[in-house]
């Protein structure tokens, strides 16, 4: 089993460090995560704790003190240690899925750590080998909506493939312009992000013009309603899920056996979550692709890490950092992204 080839790791913490990060994005919000660095016997573990609430760094980096985690542990040991810490101090964070966000922060660093000092790698540790990673780049259309963001990339780069959040904006022009390009790959109809500020109500009309425009596409995230159900059907094995997906139990919730998941490691909070659930995809052959949630610093690295290991060819959504910047410039990396010459850790650059 995946998590058995890692659970019994060991590390030893020293101290550890926390660093916030900002800057703006493409979707036209400032973007703070924070970059928890765990340190011990001359070696260094990162993760990035990805939580979309600005102020919880703010108080998060304040509390650096506050956490009891140096020590020596297996890697199962500090799961089951940071598990019980309350890592946002006694106040409840907007989303409960931050707690998730969180966790991962610490868990990746200590794995992260744990490999390093045992001078190794993700992929030896596996017994698996590190791909050449396929990315689509993700991005909001302009308003209003008229495609001319997708052309102008596809005039910077012709080879460049999307992952695009169809809103009920979308006009029939806009989704046959889009569709003449034959270079998107999913459309992100946010339907499961219910009380979050990138909500998309479910919206028939919207949902009839993406499944008829977008006959290769896949569609991730719809709300299933009387209404929108039915459009659905035969188009089943087009659906992919992202937002409930957090372990195998959230597979088995669905409304039916998907035939694509969307994997967001930080969704899982926890390694042990993280991989059985890759594990049990595997086992019943459904395709996983990468996703991001514009990550600034090292946990973009251990997305690409892991989509190596599992997805490498999929359309993951895992773009290089550079392509969430507000305005990208300069000259950017092309799919696919090649593996690194001596990775360490989870690193992968």
């Amino acid at each position: 089993m995946l998590y058995e080839q890692v659970a019994d790791l060991e590390l030893e913490i020293e101290d550890y460090k926390l660093e916030q990060r900002e800057r703006d994005t493409s979707s036209g919000f400032t973007r703070a995560t924070t970059i928890v660095s765990l340190h011990g016997d001359g070696e260094t573990g990162r993760g990035e704790d990805v939580t979309y609430d600005n102020d919880a760094h703010d108080t998060l980096r304040a509390a650096a003190a506050d956490f009891p985690i140096t020590g020596e542990y297996t890697l199962d040991e500090f799961s089951d240690h940071v598990s019980e810490i309350d890592f946002f101090l006694g106040n409840e964070p907007n989303q409960s899925i931050f707690r998730n966000y969180r966790q991962w922060a610490f868990e990746s660093a200590a794995l992260d750590l744990a490999l390093r000092q045992a001078e190794t790698n993700l992929a030896d540790q596996l017994d698996r080998t590190y791909d050449s990673v396929r990315f689509v780049v993700s991005t909001r259309l302009e308003e209003p909506p008229t495609g001319d963001r997708v052309l102008d990339w596809l005039d910077r780069n012709p080879d460049l493939e999307f992952k695009l959040d169809p809103t009920s904006e979308w006009t029939d022009d806009v989704v046959q312009r889009l569709a003449a390009t034959d270079a998107v790959q999913t459309l992100d109809l946010k339907g499961q992000y219910h009380g979050t500020t990138v909500d998309q109500p479910a919206d028939p009309a919207l949902y009839e013009r993406v499944i008829k425009g977008f006959p290769a596409a896949l569609i991730e995230d719809p709300e299933l309603n009387d209404e929108t159900r039915p459009l659905f059907e035969g188009h089943e094995t087009r659906v992919t899920w992202d937002y409930p997906i957090r372990g195998v139990e959230t597979v088995e919730d669905l409304p039916w056996e998907p035939e694509w998941l969307n994997i967001k490691p930080s969704r899982f909070g926890s390694v042990q979550s993280l991989f059985e659930t890759i594990e049990y995809c595997l086992n019943h052959e459904i395709q996983l692709f990468g996703g991001g949630q514009f990550e600034l610093d090292v946990g973009r690295e251990h997305l690409h890490a892991i989509a190596s290991l599992f997805y490498p060819t999929a359309p993951n959504d895992v773009a290089p950092k550079a392509y969430n910047d507000p305005d990208p410039s300069g000259d950017l990396p092309s799919s696919p992204l090649t593996p690194p010459a001596d990775p360490q850790g989870i690193s992968w650059d």
